[in-house]
C-alpha cells in the first residue's frame, strides 16, 4: 500500500472518530489514539507500513518539541524554576522514586524500574492543558499547580533522554556513571555553545531573512533550524527530541519567537497528529484480554496511586485540599512524552516490547478516562475530604496565626483572594481607613501582600474553620474574588450554613455559571468577561465617533442582556481634532479692542454667526470664563473671544473684533 494512500486512510478514520467522540465531549487527541488503534496491526490491519508512520510520529515528536521550546526563553526559564520548581520537583521525584521502588519489589531490573519510574512521573500535556483550557480553569489554584508541573515535567524530559541510552550497559558497573555524568556533561557543553551561537548569529539570520520579506523563506529557516539542530545533536549521540527543544528555547530568545510560532504551528499540529494516531497503534486488544488483570491493575495505579502523589505535592504546596484533589485527578495519566521514553526504552533494549504492552494499553486507557474524571471530580467531595486531616495539619500554624491577629476586629471587610482585583481593593480600604482580612491560598500571594504590609493570611475560605477565624460574624461585607468558579459556590455555601447575615459580593470569570450564585442572594455579582467587554464597547464606539446618547443606549442594551451593574458610561468627550468632520474648523482666542464694532452689541444682535460663520463658544472676562448664553451676552472692550470658525471665516471677520486690522491682513 502507498505512504499517500495510507495517510488518507488514517486522516478519514481519524476525522469520523473524533467527530463521534466529539458527540461525548471527548478530546480530539482521544480520538486520534482510538483511530490509531483501530487502524493499526491489532484490530483492522488498515495501516500496514508502520515503519513510515513511526516516522512521521518522530518527525512530530520534533516538532511537538520544538514549539514547547519556543515556549521558553531563558529569562522565561529562570521564572518558571522560581515560582514552580518545588512542586515539579516534589511530584516528579516522589513519582519516580515510588514507582521504580515499586518496580524493584517486583523482580524489576534497576534499570527497567527506572524507565518505569521515569514513565510514571510524566503525563500528557496536550490533553490536560487541552482540557482545562476548555473548562477556563487554567487560572485556577489547582490549574496553577497543574501547569507548573507538567512544564517541570516537559524540562525533566532532557535528562530522562540522556540517561535511558546508558541504562542497558547495567548500573553495576562504575564505567556507566562515568559515562553517564559524561554524557550530562557534554550535552550541558553543547547546549552553551548552541545559546552562545544563538545569541549572535540566529538573530541576524533572522534579520536577513526577515529582510527578504518573504513567507516562505521564513518558514524554511525555522524549519532548517528545528530540524538542523535537531540532527546536530543526534550526531553527537543525543536524542533528535531533545535537539528540537534546544532549538525552540535558541528561537525564543529572538524576537522573530511569536511568528515562528504562528508560521509552524499548522505544520505541528499534522505531524503531532500522526504522532497520537501511531500512540494508538500500539494498543493490542489481545494484550487486554489475555492480560486483563495487569492492565486494570496499571491503570488504577495510574488514576489512584500517581494522583495521591501529585495531591500529596500539592498539599506540601499548601494548595487548599480541593484544589490538591483536582490537581491530582488532572495529572494522573500516562503521557505522550512517555511512550517516547517506552520507545526508546526498546530501541536501547533496556526493556522488552512485551514486556511494556499492558503498561502501554493502560496508559492509553488512562488517556481516554481523563476528560471524563476531570469533568466528574468538581462534584466528587470525597476526595477532599480525605485530604483534609494532612491541610489541617499543614495549615494549623496558619489559622493560629490569622486567629490571634484578627482579635478585635469589628465591622471590617473580608476579601477572598488577593489577585490584582484584590490588591487594589485592599488598597483602596486602607486608604479610606476601614479595615480589612484577606484570606488567600496562594503563598506567593500571601508573600506579596506581607511584603506590602496587608493583612493577608494563608487559609481556606471554603472552610467554617478559616471563616471564624476571620470573624465573620462581626464583618461588615464580604468580597469573594477567585477564579474557581466551584471554590466560589462553596464559600457561598459556607457562608449560608452559618447563618451570618451579611452582604456579599462575588467577582467571577465568566458569565456562564452565575445564575449558580443566585441562591445564596448575593448583594452583586460582577463578572469580568460582562465588564471588560463593555469596556471594550464602549472605547471602540468613542472612537468610531458615535454619538454619546447613542453608545449609552447600546450599552444599557448590552447590560440588558447579561447583568445589571450601576457604572454609568463614563468615557471622555471626544477632543475637536478627533472629529473627522470638524478637522476643517479651527478654535481661535481674539481680543476685542475698544472701537471694535461689536462691543456694546451682542452676537446676537448683530447676527454674528450667520452673517460670519463664525460661532462664539466662550468668553474672558477678567478672572471669569463665560460659557452660558452667549448669543445674548454684550461684548466688551478687553473681552477674550473664544470662537469656532474656517481660517476663510476669520479672514472677512477679524476687524469686527479690532479695527485696526485689515480684511486681507490675514
Amino acid at each position: 500500500m502507498h505512504l499517500l494512500e495510507e495517510i488518507t486512510i488514517i486522516a478519514t478514520v481519524s476525522v469520523i472518530v473524533t467527530i463521534v467522540l466529539g458527540r461525548f465531549k471527548l478530546p480530539v487527541v482521544a480520538g486520534l489514539v482510538l483511530s490509531g488503534a483501530l487502524v493499526g496491526p491489532h484490530a483492522f490491519s488498515l495501516a500496514k507500513d508502520l515503519k513510515a508512520i513511526e516516522v512521521i510520529a518522530e518527525v512530530g515528536v520534533v516538532f511537538l518539541l520544538f514549539t514547547i521550546g519556543l515556549e521558553f526563553s531563558l529569562g522565561r526559564l529562570k521564572h518558571i524554576f522560581k515560582q514552580v520548581a518545588l512542586g515539579g520537583i516534589l511530584q516528579v521525584s516522589a513519582t519516580a522514586s515510588i514507582t521504580t521502588g515499586l518496580a524493584l519489589a517486583l523482580d524489576c531490573t534497576l534499570p527497567e524500574a527506572m524507565v518505569y519510574g521515569f514513565v510514571f512521573a510524566l503525563s500528557s500535556t496536550a490533553l490536560v492543558l487541552r482540557t482545562l483550557n476548555e473548562r477556563n480553569e487554567l487560572d485556577a489554584p489547582h490549574g496553577r499547580f497543574i501547569v507548573g508541573t507538567l512544564i517541570f515535567q516537559d524540562l525533566c524530559i532532557v535528562p530522562m533522554v540522556l540517561i535511558i541510552p546508558l541504562l542497558s550497559q547495567g548500573l553495576e558497573n562504575l564505567s556507566v556513571w562515568k559515562e553517564m555524568g559524561l554524557a550530562m556533561g557534554q550535552s550541558g557543553l553543547m547546549v552553551i555553545g548552541l545559546f552562545v551561537c544563538s545569541k549572535k548569529l540566529v538573530p541576524l539570520l533572522f534579520k536577513w531573512v526577515d529582510a527578504s520579506r518573504s513567507s516562505e523563506v521564513f518558514i524554511l529557516t525555522v524549519l532548517c533550524l528545528c530540524i538542523g539542530t535537531a540532527y546536530i545533536t543526534s550526531l553527537t549521540g543525543l536524542s533528535l527530541a531533545l535537539g528540537a527543544f534546544l532549538a525552540g528555547m535558541i528561537v525564543a530568545d529572538t524576537d522573530f519567537r511569536h511568528r515562528a510560532m504562528g508560521d509552524i504551528l499548522p505544520l505541528k499540529d499534522v505531524f503531532v497528529s500522526f504522532f497520537f494516531v501511531s500512540l494508538g497503534m500500539f494498543f493490542n486488544f489481545e494484550v487486554l484480554i489475555d492480560q486483563t488483570g495487569t492492565v486494570i491493575l496499571l491503570l488504577l495505579a495510574f488514576l489512584f496511586g500517581k494522583g495521591l502523589i501529585a495531591s500529596i505535592a500539592a498539599m506540601f504546596m499548601r494548595f487548599p485540599p480541593r484544589a490538591a484533589w483536582l490537581a491530582g485527578v488532572g495529572l494522573a495519566q500516562f503521557g505522550e512524552f512517555g511512550f517516547v521514553l517506552l520507545q526508546l526504552a526498546t530501541k536501547e533494549n533496556v526493556v522488552s516490547s512485551e514486556a511494556i504492552a499492558p503498561l502501554l494499553n493502560a496508559g492509553i486507557l488512562s488517556m481516554f478516562l481523563t476528560p471524563l474524571i476531570v469533568y466528574k471530580a468538581p462534584h466528587f467531595t470525597a476526595g477532599e475530604r480525605a485530604l483534609d486531616p494532612l491541610a489541617k495539619l499543614l495549615r494549623a500554624k496558619s489559622a493560629e496565626d490569622l486567629e490571634q491577629k484578627t482579635v478585635g476586629h469589628n465591622d471590617h471587610v473580608i476579601i477572598i483572594g488577593y489577585g490584582i482585583s484584590g490588591q487594589l481593593l485592599t488598597s483602596s480600604l486602607r486608604s479610606l481607613s476601614i479595615e480589612s482580612v484577606v484570606l488567600e491560598m496562594n503563598s506567593d500571594n500571601v508573600r506579596l501582600g506581607r511584603k506590602r504590609g496587608d493583612p493577608v493570611y494563608y487559609a481556606d475560605a471554603t472552610s467554617e474553620e478559616a471563616l471564624g477565624h476571620a470573624h465573620l460574624e462581626s464583618s461588615r461585607a464580604v468580597v469573594v474574588m477567585i477564579n474557581d468558579h466551584s471554590a466560589t459556590e462553596r464559600v457561598l455555601a459556607t457562608i449560608d450554613r452559618l447563618k451570618v447575615n451579611v452582604p456579599i459580593f462575588v467577582r467571577t470569570q465568566y458569565m456562564n455559571g452565575v445564575e449558580d450564585f443566585d441562591k445564596f442572594n448575593p448583594a452583586g455579582v460582577v463578572a469580568c468577561e460582562v465588564e471588560g467587554g463593555l469596556e471594550v464597547l464602549s472605547r471602540v464606539l468613542r472612537k468610531l465617533e458615535i454619538p454619546r446618547n447613542l453608545i449609552i443606549r447600546e450599552i444599557d442594551h448590552a447590560r440588558a442582556q447579561t447583568m445589571h451593574s450601576d457604572r454609568e458610561f463614563k468615557e471622555a468627550p471626544l477632543p475637536l481634532h478627533a472629529h473627522q468632520e470638524l478637522k476643517k474648523l479651527t478654535v481661535e482666542n481674539i481680543l476685542i479692542v475698544k472701537g471694535a464694532k461689536i462691543v456694546g452689541k451682542s452676537p446676537k444682535q448683530l447676527n454674528l454667526a450667520e452673517q460670519t460663520g463664525v460661532l462664539v463658544i466662550a468668553i474672558g472676562r477678567g478672572e471669569e470664563l463665560l460659557l452660558h448664553r452667549l448669543a445674548e451676552t454684550v461684548l466688551e472692550a478687553g473681552d477674550m473671544v473664544y470662537c469656532i470658525e474656517r481660517k476663510t471665516d476669520l479672514s472677512v471677520t477679524l476687524d469686527w473684533f479690532d479695527p485696526s486690522v485689515g480684511k486681507n491682513m490675514v
